[in-house]
């Protein structure tokens, strides 16, 4: 007697699941739209600075899932190697190196750029220290899509936010500007380059990665569509 009614908020439910998690084909405009990149409030810079330090968080379930890591982790994961340095300081000296980068491009940083450096590779050193390492395969791509989960949102909170692309967006996004060539093929290029010198030094590719280039896209839509939503009501 009462199926059709379960059956119905089964329905319901499914549908409500479907609308949420549509993806999004464009960055949301949000209240805390930043109308400069140095244009602050306590509220905006809280939520770049959550962003930021969940995307670190992401990288780092990517590196403990031991399946492989995304393309600038696996760079920084080979220099980590050769160096002896941590991988967070490895990190910060390499999103520091591409920041010197945007000088002949004339790319100008905001205060998102800065507080890119130095969450990203604080929260990152942190969180691997602390979430611990897998070793078999299930328990490897759960962590792999938690972190892929975490950029994902990560990532539309701070660009939402409007203060300044990271170092290596803006250096994609510069070299864009000044050659003319397809933003997704600079970053093709520049990824390729990444990942095949990490590999090449030690930093672990694998089926991660692969996860990693193949769900991060739309990880980002489907958080851009669901911070629309929410903004939107």
């Amino acid at each position: 007697m009462g199926y059709p009614l379960e059956m119905s908020s089964e329905r319901n439910l499914y549908q409500s699941m479907i609308h949420w998690l549509r993806p999004h084909k464009t960055i949301p405009t949000t209240p805390w739209h930043a109308s400069h990149r140095w244009d602050l409030s306590p509220l905006r810079v809280a939520i770049l600075t959550l962003g930021l330090a969940l995307f670190g968080l992401g990288e780092a379930f990517l590196v403990q899932s031991h399946i492989g890591n995304s393309p600038w982790v696996v760079f920084s994961q080979g220099i980590s190697l050769k160096t002896g340095l941590s991988l967070g300081w490895a990190t910060f000296f390499i999103s520091v190196a591409v920041l010197l980068l945007w000088i002949p491009l004339r790319e100008r940083p905001g205060f998102g750029t800065l507080l890119n450096i130095i969450v990203i590779a604080l929260v990152l050193q942190m969180a691997v220290d602390r979430i611990p390492l897998q070793h078999g395969l299930v328990s490897g791509v759960c962590f792999a899509l938690i972190g892929i989960g975490c950029v994902g949102i990560a990532s539309t909170l701070y660009i939402t936010c409007g203060l300044g692309p990271g170092p290596r967006d803006g250096l994609m996004t510069g070299i864009h500007h000044r050659s003319g060539i397809r933003v997704g093929r600079v970053r093709l290029v520049i990824e390729v380059i990444v990942l095949v010198t990490g590999g090449l030094l030690g930093g672990r590719i694998g089926l991660g990665t692969a996860l990693f280039a193949a769900l991060i896209g739309q990880s980002i839509a489907i958080s851009c569509g669901i911070l629309a939503r929410l903004t939107r009501q």
